[in-house]
């Protein structure tokens, strides 16, 4: 069984080696444990640090971006053999010490993708604003995805070679929000464990501010959940809008009955107007629909043939 840690870097040339210096040599279930650095644009050096302190594999990233970064590190541990997968932050957020409770469920078969759950609605490192934020946002999160999410941003993440093999990340922002949706639209196992965190060593490079956290999660919930349950998203616009026009024409209606129709045809109009565009929304939902079994399609063929990729390179490096 082979683990390898995977850490995201832009610029941690000062963070990396406490970072590097606690995480675990050995782990109960596993036989070799490496790291893997995914240098992404740094400019300070954290490249040549990585290699002075003896990390196995160093991968470059030369367009900034943790969603991109994410997805490449995970094929090239992929590539380089591993069973499991775990994602943790270069800024030694994430208790390295916590490592074996988070790949403990998928060695036992129990889950295919553990999130680390730092409690964000007690974390002392997180304003209260930012607490209630969390919280919301995770509770959304969870809706979506159809599923518990307790800390929905969290990086600290476990993964069996078939989710790493499996995902699928479009999202230019961030990886976390739109890997669970993805996570809970394909019916895999997610278990949430609580986690513990150490001191912050800077501020969030991800999330310049509230309002920018907001924006940027808003719309890659949107637009992930659409991608996924589009015929639910588009059902529930429709039928709100049908509701209304239904509730508007029978007022008309009311007052027709009653002989006092003449100053309420605005209504009728607005009425016409929702059932139409209601109807319209659920078709557009229709359409939405089968082109999303179009999608799996696709998504079934890309890990088919990330599998016969594999497959293939396992062959020559045995060679």
């Amino acid at each position: 069984m082979k683990l390898i840690i995977q850490i995201p870097c832009h610029n941690e040339a000062e963070t990396l080696p406490q970072t590097l210096g606690s995480l675990p040599r050995t782990l109960p279930g596993v036989d070799v444990i490496e790291i893997l650095i995914i240098d992404n644009a740094s400019t300070d050096g954290t490249t040549d640090v990585a290699r002075k302190l003896g990390v196995n594999h160093i991968l470059h990233v030369p367009v900034k971006g943790l969603a991109r970064t994410f997805t490449t590190g995970l094929e090239a541990c992929l590539k380089h053999g591993a069973d499991i997968i775990v994602n943790t932050d270069a800024d030694n957020q994430y208790h390295a010490g916590d490592i074996e409770k988070m790949i403990a469920p998928i060695l036992a078969g129990q889950a295919d993708l553990v999130v680390g759950d730092r409690g964000v609605g007690t974390l002392a490192a997180f304003s209260p604003a930012k607490r209630v934020l969390q919280r919301l946002g995770s509770w959304v999160l969870g809706r979506a995805a159809g599923m518990e999410v307790p800390d929905a941003t969290s990086g600290f993440r476990a993964l069996s070679r078939e989710v790493a093999l499996r995902t699928i990340v479009l999202s230019q922002y961030s990886y976390t929000l739109e890997t669970l949706i993805q996570a809970g639209a394909g019916r895999m196992r997610v278990m949430h464990v609580p986690i513990r965190t150490n001191p912050p060593t800077r501020p969030s490079r991800l999330m310049r501010g509230i309002l920018d956290y907001l924006a940027h999660s808003s719309v890659t919930i949107l637009r992930v959940y659409t991608m996924y349950r589009p015929l639910r998203l588009f059902t529930w616009i429709g039928g709100i809008m049908v509701f209304f026009g239904t509730l508007l024409g029978a007022r008309y209606l009311y007052f027709l009955a009653i002989g006092q129709s003449g100053g309420h045809v605005q209504s009728l109009i607005l009425a016409a107007i929702l059932l139409i565009v209601g109807f319209q929304v659920f078709l557009i939902g229709l359409v939405a629909d089968l082109i999303g079994f179009n999608r799996q399609i696709l998504e079934e063929l890309m890990y088919r043939v990330r599998r016969m990729e594999l497959d293939e390179f396992s062959e020559k490096v045995g060679d």
